[in-house]
């Protein structure tokens, strides 16, 4: 199948035509890099916060008003009737979790997934973050999450094609024995939260839409230490492992340049990476 390509007005809020994929211009990067600097900032806010006892009622607390100060907005408070502004997936928990009034423990692993939306545009990230004392196991399977992301992530550029990145990223995180989930990919995104292409984490090389200068997407893989297979709890939201294993997640926002990619998302305090990564 052709996959079709269409260049944008910079205030086009219209979702893809028949799976177009949008390619934007100087004024959409420029618009994405103030969506994902505040993305960022949000989690670098937070990161001091994530410790054992605290709530991730509170740590959702803290994002709203947050991100209303800064003169923006969270773009899933009351998406598709969700009522919060993050969401904190804790330990087997893949994605979207909801924020409540339960403690966290010391060794939990939480993902927090936060976008936010700045003159129109969204910035979506999201990062792991170990409370307390860290298991080694989890230590393990965060930093070879974040390093299959950066793998697929180092790969863009034009011409390469998005079975290319899914493969990266699945050879490596497979290789060092974590399954990659397949029932979530990342998306397109800018004046629309969710748009035309999705990205798998898993794929062959040479397969897929060929990436042009101008598409705006995410990379957001969600590895396992044991079985890929996942279920969504009664609430609607919750995603979590069936096997009840560990499962992490990271997650950034990108653009394809001229020669190569630019990451709307990397932390202002240098956070992004776990500062126990390999």
């Amino acid at each position: 199948m052709t996959t079709e390509y269409e260049d944008v007005g910079e205030y086009s809020t219209e979702p893809s035509r028949d799976g177009r994929i949008k390619l934007h211009g100087p004024d959409g990067f420029e618009g994405m890099r103030k969506a994902g600097h505040l993305a960022a900032s949000v989690l670098d806010m937070l990161a001091e916060h994530v410790q054992p006892g605290t709530t991730t009622a509170y740590l959702d607390d803290l994002t709203r008003e947050f991100v209303f100060a800064h003169g923006a907005t969270p773009a899933t408070l009351y998406y598709r009737g969700y009522r919060h502004s993050l969401c904190t997936s804790i330990n087997h928990v893949v994605c979207h979790g909801i924020p409540g009034p339960k403690p966290l423990k010391n060794g939990d692993i939480v993902n927090i997934d936060v976008t936010v939306v700045v003159d129109g545009w969204h910035g979506d990230t999201s990062r792991m973050f170990i409370v307390g004392e860290p298991r080694r196991k989890a230590e393990l399977l965060i930093d070879t999450t974040y390093e299959a992301m950066m793998a697929g992530i180092h790969a863009i550029k034009p011409g390469v094609t998005l079975g290319t990145i899914g493969a990266i990223i699945q050879e490596y995180a497979e290789e060092r024995r974590c399954s990659i989930v397949r029932d979530f990919c990342g998306h397109g995104l800018g004046r629309l939260f969710h748009d035309s292409p999705n990205v798998l984490h898993f794929g062959e090389r040479g397969e897929g839409p060929e990436l042009k200068p101008g598409m705006f997407f995410t990379v957001e893989p969600m590895l396992n230490l044991g079985r890929p297979d996942v279920k969504v709890l009664a609430d609607g939201w919750t995603a979590v492992t069936r096997d009840k294993s560990l499962s992490a997640q990271f997650e950034h926002s990108v653009g394809v340049t001229e020669d190569g990619v630019e990451i709307f998302t990397q932390s202002p305090k240098g956070l992004h990476k776990p500062p126990y990564a390999l």
